[in-house]
């Protein structure tokens, strides 16, 4: 694992977003995972800066998200689908054919997450995984517990989790309590993976992440075994490492 320590947020999304348009430029066509929450934003709002200035072009790159809400639309402003085009979509020349989440709205969930597996397949697996970690070391949504769940799934949110998505809406009841989510397997299968983690709020599950055993009660902690990690994180949350 290849480890960035940064001195605050704007130098870790700088490290970050110079990574993930590199891999643009070196292969245009390239097929990028993508993370929502409040660590990515100023990733995405680099990348349109470059695409603006000319730099980056996203006119074939083809985009997978790790999860979405179930019950939402994509019209909902609490949707990962809305966040993504205020956020990076709306302002870039990327292709909505080539833009990829979970339907929220799916009646069969099972069927919805074949679906989504079967996508990421037929486009030749995602090049690089952008991932965050949450507070109980969830990825995607994969919610720590007694296996990994290796494929895309329907999955029931934990009360911390949904506490923590409770700043994005007007309260907590709000929250819906399933998603979508990337399972392990699909997040493991990518190419590279960029890990980005800020705060000192973090810092404890990082180390044990980073440095503890492998298992799914630390969901995060099974990128130890992928051959190519990148984790960048601000001096905060790397506290304790």
């Amino acid at each position: 694992m290849n480890i960035i320590r940064t001195g605050d947020y704007q130098e870790m999304s700088q490290r970050a977003a110079r990574i993930i348009a590199a891999q643009i430029i070196l292969k245009p066509d390239c097929v990028l995972g993508l993370a929502t929450g409040a660590t990515p934003l100023k990733i995405y709002h680099l990348l349109i800066a470059w695409h603006e200035s000319g730099v980056l072009d996203f006119r074939n790159v083809k985009t997978f998200n790790l999860d979405e809400y179930k019950g939402l639309s994509r019209d909902n402003s609490q949707s990962y689908s809305y966040y993504m085009h205020e956020n990076l979509f709306d302002y870039v020349n990327i292709d909505p054919e080539n833009t990829s989440l979970p339907d929220g709205t799916s009646v069969d969930s099972e069927k919805e997450c074949m679906n989504y597996e079967n996508k990421i397949r037929l486009a030749g697996g995602i090049d690089l995984q952008l991932l965050g970690i949450g507070h109980n070391g969830h990825i995607g949504f994969n919610e720590p517990g007694n296996s990994f769940v290796p494929k895309t799934h329907c999955v029931n949110l934990q009360k911390r989790t949904i506490e923590a998505n409770s700043r994005f809406f007007a309260s907590s009841e709000e929250v819906p309590k399933q998603a979508y989510t990337m399972g392990i397997k699909t997040i493991m299968m990518a190419k590279k993976i960029l890990l980005v983690v800020k705060g000192r709020d973090k810092a404890e599950i990082l180390k044990r992440a980073i440095t503890g055993p492998v298992a799914p009660e630390v969901p995060a902690s099974i990128l130890q075994l992928h051959p190519n990690v990148t984790l960048i994180a601000d001096k905060d949350a790397m506290e304790y490492l």
